[in-house]
Order: C-alpha cells, then structure tokens, then sequence
C-alpha cells in the first residue's frame, strides 16, 4: 500500500503543459514572460496590485524587514507558534523577535495580548519596529483588531501568508493584509512551484525595491554596477509556469482541503477527547492541514502514541508547530504568554491533508486512530 503523506503535491496537465511552453521558448534562465504572467494572475487572486516572485516565502519576508528599515536593536512582535521561518527573517537582518501567544480556539495571534503588549510598551516608550503575524495552517488572524491596533500605533504590518493562500477574512484574500505580504509555493503548500514564494503590497514602491534587491542590487548599467547588498531571490521562469498552472486550480485546491476537513469531523464526530482548530467568525479557513488536540486522559491514547501507530501503517502526520519560545536557538528571546502555544504542541497533530487524499483514505487514518483508544 503507498505511503500516505501528510501534504503531498497534487499536479495536473496544465502544469505540464506550462512548463513545457517554458522550456520550449529555451527561457530556462531566472525571470522570463512566465514569471511576469503568474506575478500579475497571482496580484489579481490576492486583490493586491503589485507582486513580486521569489525564491521562497523566507526571502520574501527577510526582503520585507529590510525594506521597512528592521535592524539591529529593533524588536518585532512575533506570534510563537508558527515555523521557524518566520522568526529566522527577523534574526537575518539582526533584530530580535518577540513571541506573543495564540489563541486556544483560533492559533493564530490573540488580539486582546497584542493590545496588552502594545499598551505596556506605550506607556514605557518601547514600541517594535513592527507586527508579523502568521494565517497558520490555512487560517487567518482576526485583522479587523489587529490591523486597528498597528494603526492606533502606527507600526507597519506584515502578514505571513505562507500557509494560508486561498482563504480569507471578511471577504478580503490571504495576503492583503498589511503594509506588504509573504507567499510560500513549497513542495507541501496548497499550492506549490516546487520551491518559490512571493512578496505582496499595495505599495507598487515596496514590490519594485524588492525587485532590486533580489537581483543582486544591479544597477541600470551596461556593466555590472551594485552600490549596496543584493540577494539572488528571484523564481526561475519554469517555476512561474508551474505555479500558473497550479494558480488555476487553487480553488479546487482549497475546496478538496475543506472537504478533507469536513470528513475528518464527521468521522470523529462524538469521539470523547478531540478537538480540532476552529475556524475564525467571517473567514474562510484553507485548512491547508487538518489539525486536532488529543486529551489522554479523555481519548486513551497520547498524541505521539496516534502519531506511531499511523507512522507504522506508513501513514505521515506530525505534531503541531513546536513553539518559538520553546526553541532552543531563541532560548533568548522575549515571550509573552505561551502556555497556549505549549499545550497545543504538546497535544495536537496534524492529520494527512492533500488534495487528493480520498476517503477510503481518510477512513483508514481514521481507523487506525480509534483503534488506539484503551477502553
């Protein structure tokens, strides 16, 4: 029986297709005609005006901290659990994140702790440089409040998206939030270029400096002319195609994922001991991965005790993000709360999620799960 992964590609012929059409037109090289079309087709299903492709989600961010002046000395409020990326980019350029905890129904940035924070920090005279926040797992943050508490303090936004294209917060898009966005096209993403990523603004100023940069800072010169530091961040014109091909089913994408979803709770439904990731009120989560805590003591069997038993049936699933502040690279860094982000660690899991995965699939996992409860 083949392994079931926990989010695996789904591609299809027009992806093919694409990218033969790229190769064929010999434009191998970076940049190129494919990758100026998915910028513009991607702008468009964000409703943003303005994209930039690049090599990853990560560059996409360091990019952005840069260009909003974050250096040495700054802090940016970070919320903990999410992957490491996110706060690697804030050590990149030499600041130091701070970690805000979740919240227990949502996981994605609590509000009301923000507003704690952010007020503490007023009143002392030491605001950050700047929000991150992270959609996590297919789910965005409650921006009405966020996005009112930067403005109240007038600290730029950035919002990583990387987990989250497709779904949205009263009626706007993942990644048009914020004074600039970050995509992520990786290999297990909803949607992936094989490996890729994106900046976002509304700002055309912000896209077209991060263009710049991420062309090694060349100069308008017939030679090669750099007067500051650039970075080779740009995607490949075969990966453009690639993620054309994949833009045009995002929504087929995002619809299985959510019916992934919808199957995973109706097969559990009544299962003492589970719980799974609300969704946010006016959104429209991409539940890019199915996630759910495990009470022991109410279900019979641990997290790590489900994540062996499918393990071994050759089935992939993990545990939820460990947190920042729990990191031993960030041992250092501020945090504010984080019991939520550890409880959810230590108790939740991340089911297979993909978008093609079946249900006699999903019956299976299932299967195996309720097989370990101890009666």
């Amino acid at each position: 029986m083949a392994r079931i992964y926990l989010s695996p590609p789904h591609m299809g012929s027009e992806e093919r297709a694409l990218l033969l059409e790229a190769f064929d037109s010999n434009w191998i090289a970076p940049l190129g005609p494919m990758v100026d079309a998915f910028e513009r087709e991607l702008a468009a299903h964000a409703g943003v005006a303005h994209v930039a492709a690049l090599a990853s989600g990560t560059s996409a961010l360091h990019l952005a901290l840069l260009m909003l002046g974050v250096g040495p000395g700054d802090e940016v409020l970070v919320p903990s659990l999410t992957f490491s990326a996110t706060a690697n980019a804030v050590r990149y350029v030499g600041a130091q994140p701070v970690f805000l905890d979740v919240d227990e129904r949502y996981w994605v940035l609590d509000p009301a702790l923000l507003a704690e924070d952010l007020e503490q920090r007023a009143r002392q005279g030491r605001l950050p440089k700047a929000v991150l926040t992270v959609d996590l797992y297919g789910q965005l943050c409650p921006y009405a409040e966020i996005e009112a508490l930067c403005a109240r303090y007038e600290l730029p936004l950035l919002e990583d998206a990387a987990e989250a294209l497709g779904a949205s917060y009263q009626g706007r898009q993942a990644g048009s939030f914020g004074v600039m966005s970050a995509f992520s096209f990786n290999g297990n993403k909803i949607i992936t270029t094989s490996g890729g990523g994106a900046l976002a603004s509304n700002d055309e100023r912000w896209i077209r400096r991060a263009r710049f940069l991420a062309t090694q800072a060349r100069e308008p010169a017939p030679h090669y002319q750099h007067e500051e530091i650039g970075y080779n961040y740009r995607l490949s014109n075969l990966l453009a195609a690639v993620g054309r091909g994949q833009l045009r089913v995002l929504e087929q994408r995002v619809a299985a994922r959510r019916a992934v979803n919808q199957r995973y709770r109706q097969l559990l439904t009544g299962v003492d001991g589970l719980s799974f990731m609300q969704e946010l009120p006016e959104s429209r989560c991409s539940f890019w991965l199915t996630c759910l805590t495990i009470d022991e003591a109410v279900f019979g069997a641990s997290r790590e005790q489900l994540r062996l038993a499918l393990e071994r049936e050759d089935i992939e699933s993990r545990p939820v993000w460990k947190p920042m502040h729990l990191q031993p690279v960030f041992r250092d860094a501020p945090c504010r709360g984080g019991a939520v982000s550890a409880r959810l660690f230590e108790h939740g899991l991340c089911l297979p999620s993909g978008s093609a995965l079946t249900p006699e699939e999903q019956e299976r996992i299932v299967s195996i799960m309720l097989s370990q409860r101890r009666t």
